[in-house]
């Protein structure tokens, strides 16, 4: 499968497990906005690799056809600034270190949930495009291309397509109301078949993943009845 012309990101996965590939980590990793494609072995991933380059390569340890640890040092042979992310079932810090010490620039323990692989995609992304890292200011920051939110303190939140279409919908209206109707809009694909209060829900869960990966509220006032509005004096600046 080629990757589509564009600056989105891209990403392949070698994972064996087809069920844990298909059902879960691609369409995840899609979920956040990046364009991903799986393979199932060491050697349909090379032959993706010659004609087919990705931003970050995503592979697992445990191979059929070779081991994991092996694959990674070939790959950053043949394409040394690609990004490499390891998946193991083994936790053990040799393990690590062995991955790191064979080209991979960051290695997750299974079962990674996709948020996590999602947000360590996007701090390894910033490393190989050569930007620094968020700092902290007074603000709040809504990256709408690169599917984000970055605190003031500089911490970044890694959004799904459904909370980059509400934060993109609140933030395009900053210190005014936004309606459950104008953020019902923004995400559902039928208006008529969308249960609004679904929208509260919604709501509760990015402020609990905000608060807790960040340690920062974030701005957001409800207004009973209404809708919500995102506060204006620490802005998200787009």
């Amino acid at each position: 499968m080629a990757f589509p012309l564009d600056d989105t990101p891209r990403i392949t996965l070698l994972e064996d497990d087809a069920e844990l590939r298909e059902d879960i980590l691609l369409p995840g990793l899609t979920h956040y906005g990046f364009h991903a494609v799986g393979v199932g072995t060491a050697s349909a991933l090379y032959e993706t690799l010659q004609t087919n380059a990705p931003d970050i390569v995503v592979l697992d340890v445990g191979l059929p056809d070779a081991d994991g640890f092996s694959v990674a040092q070939a790959v950053r042979a043949l394409l040394p600034r690609i990004g490499i992310i390891m998946l193991t079932g083994h936790g053990e810090t040799s393990d690590q270190v062995r991955g790191l010490s064979h080209g991979a620039d960051a290695y997750l323990v299974k079962p990674a949930q996709v948020e996590l692989l999602a947000a360590t995609v996007h701090s390894l992304l910033r490393r190989l495009r050569g930007r620094a890292a968020p700092v902290p200011t007074k603000r709040w920051h809504f990256d709408a291309k690169d599917w984000c939110l970055i605190s003031p303190m500089g911490r970044t939140v890694a959004l799904s397509k459904t909370e980059q279409r509400v934060m993109s919908c609140l933030a395009s209206s900053l210190g005014q109301l936004v309606t459950r109707e104008q953020l019902v809009a923004a995400v559902a694909d039928n208006v008529h078949d969308y249960d609004p209060h679904r929208i509260e829900s919604l709501i509760h869960r990015l402020r609990r993943k905000v608060a807790s990966q960040c340690g920062e509220s974030l701005p957001l006032t409800a207004v009973h009845g209404k809708g919500y509005v995102l506060d204006d004096e620490r802005r998200p600046a787009d």
